[in-house]
């Protein structure tokens, strides 16, 4: 077997000699930090679900029908009657929402341990342009089932276009190609969600990829590992804190593809609409613009930015406002290697100010996932009692994490800059257990 794979290889580099210092420089050739520990199976994972995401939706567009008139019953077809359909539907569902559940985690992890600092900001960029590509990609493919949440959730999400002066009104007509959802916005929407952006996205995940291979991994401590002392087993002009990415963290990342695959299939067995959250029991319903939800919100993973939306007023008769500060609470992230400016990178040695910063910053993520999906406002009269204002508590509610979100912006560009008091970081990477 040896042999015959040594065979292939000989002729694939005689006949495509680019191709082998490609493979050496990102997988045999790369060296990554050796302490990596759990937060660092999530940049796998995203590759393993985008995969998933591709595979499943080729099959889908099968015997999906992008019109008004049948998309809800191709839909429905798929479900019933195409052998293993419901699985490939399931598994397509499911993936988006387990989606931004790495990438969340994934991004977290990039606070934590300082992964968009120096020299890494052109890493950071480009993974939130996936992020930004991810979320419109997500938005798209979430219309087409049009079922009844489907329907009125693109309505409401494209006519906060309608929000930009003098040219709101045509931009959402644009957009959606009528004055309502239709099937001009079905088709619009099931090209880009198919063809464009699926081309983008992985265009950008290489380049991200290329981006980290080219100065290197961070790791827990944020320690370069390239500016350490070289030599080690494998050569000594390599890191010698560091390890060959292919095979160690290749078989490593196995365990966790293992294990994440385990809770996926679970999931997609025996809770596929994860009571609602993955997919509402209103999409369910064939899309009907005369019978509106009785909450119209956006799927689990956009909640957060819509309870930000909701939460900022109205100033002079204009929701501008709100959109701008929901695009703002992302245009936030771009900018944080340049609001961040300090020295230090990982959590382990910052002072206690960040620990505690980036902490409510979580919290304020979740708090306002709560809020935008509702969640918040079935409580309130469980523990307010039914007479209580339930709007005005509420937002008020809403309104303090909103301002914990964007506080916690505004506190690290002024603690970063003098106030922070840091642990000393080692010279090399240490090996936390």
């Amino acid at each position: 077997m040896a042999n015959v794979f040594a065979t292939i290889g000989n002729w694939v580099n005689e006949r495509a000699p680019g191709l082998m210092p490609v493979y050496r420089k990102h997988m045999t050739e790369y060296y990554a930090p050796k302490n990596f520990n759990f937060w660092y199976y999530f940049g796998v994972l995203a590759i393993v679900v985008l995969v998933n995401q591709i595979l499943t939706g080729i099959f889908l567009t099968m015997n999906y029908k992008p019109s008004a008139a049948e998309a809800f019953a191709s839909v429905e077809y798929i479900m019933r009657d195409v052998e293993w359909g419901w699985l490939i539907r399931y598994m397509h569902s499911t993936g988006a929402s387990l989606f931004f559940v790495v990438i969340y985690l994934h991004m977290f992890r990039g606070l934590m341990y300082g992964s968009f600092k120096k020299p890494r900001e052109l890493v950071w960029l480009l993974g939130m342009l996936i992020f930004l590509v991810l979320m419109a990609e997500a938005f798209m493919g979430y219309v087409l089932p049009w079922g009844n949440m489907s329907f009125w959730g693109a309505k409401v999400i494209i006519s906060l276009f309608g929000t930009i002066p003098y040219i709101g009104d045509s931009l959402v007509e644009w957009i959606m190609g009528d004055y309502l959802p239709a099937d001009a916005t079905l088709n619009r929407f099931f090209a880009l969600h198919v063809i464009a952006l699926p081309l983008v996205l992985l265009l950008l995940v290489v380049l991200h990829i290329f981006a980290l291979h080219e100065v290197g991994s961070n790791n827990p401590d944020g320690v370069e590992i390239k500016k350490g002392p070289k030599g080690n087993r494998w050569s000594p002009d390599k890191p010698a804190d560091g390890i060959p990415f292919h095979p160690y963290y290749t078989v490593h990342d196995i365990v966790g593809v293992g294990f994440f695959l385990l809770i996926a299939a679970f999931i997609i067995f025996y809770a596929p609409t994860f009571g609602g959250w993955f997919l509402e029991h209103d999409n369910f319903l064939p899309a009907n613009n005369l019978a509106t939800p009785t909450h119209i919100k956006p799927v689990w993973y956009f909640t957060p930015f819509y309870a930000i939306l909701r939460m900022v007023p109205s100033f002079f008769g204009t929701a501008i406002w709100g959109v701008l500060a929901m695009f703002g609470a992302i245009v936030l992230l771009f900018l944080l290697p340049w609001i961040d400016a300090g020295k230090v990178k990982s959590v382990r040695y910052r002072g206690l100010g960040f620990k505690v910063a980036l902490g409510l910053f979580a919290l304020s993520f979740i708090m306002l996932a709560a809020v935008g999906a509702g969640v918040t406002a079935e409580l309130i009269p469980e523990w307010f009692g039914a007479d209580a204002d339930a709007t005005f508590i509420e937002n008020l509610f809403g309104r303090i994490w909103t301002a914990v979100y964007f506080g916690f912006f505004v506190f690290l560009w002024f603690y970063s800059r003098g106030m922070e008091k840091t642990k000393p970081v080692p010279e090399r990477v240490t090996m936390h257990e």
